[in-house]
């Protein structure tokens, strides 16, 4: 009986364990800790990686404000070289290593999706007010 008590008592501390590890907490896998987000000269500037996806894959920005999305590439031979914005007609080709910015003017309270040129690595900016 002791044993079985046990037994039970382990696999729930077992499971409840791997359920609390593996919790995800909404976006906190795609919204990085440090903020890419930065005021330089009146401009807002959202620095992008770009090399196996992009990374974060969630910004978040200031609606209003004059703003560059800057990709920043090393190595990159992947799809996520090629960037697509379709709702602003936006498709460019990143360097394989380099940085590059797309001027995407003043943007009003919304979301901004954008993707790689096979549409397999998706990420967005949330502008806010």
């Amino acid at each position: 009986m002791k044993v079985t008590i046990i037994s039970i008592v382990v696999a729930v501390v077992l499971v409840g364990g791997a359920f609390m590890l593996t919790k995800d907490d909404g976006d906190t896998d795609q919204i990085s800790n440090v903020s890419n987000v930065s005021t330089v000269d009146g401009k807002q500037i959202i620095t992008i990686s770009a090399r196996g996806g992009y990374q974060p894959r969630k910004s978040v920005a200031k609606a209003g404000l004059p703003t560059i999305i800057r990709f920043d590439t090393n190595g990159t031979f992947d799809c996520s070289s090629s960037v697509r914005i379709p709702s602003m007609n936006i498709s460019k080709s990143l360097p394989q290593t380099g940085t590059t910015d797309i001027d995407i003017g003043t943007q009003k309270v919304a979301i901004l999706q954008g993707t790689c040129g096979m549409g397999m690595y998706p990420f967005e900016v949330e502008f806010q007010g």
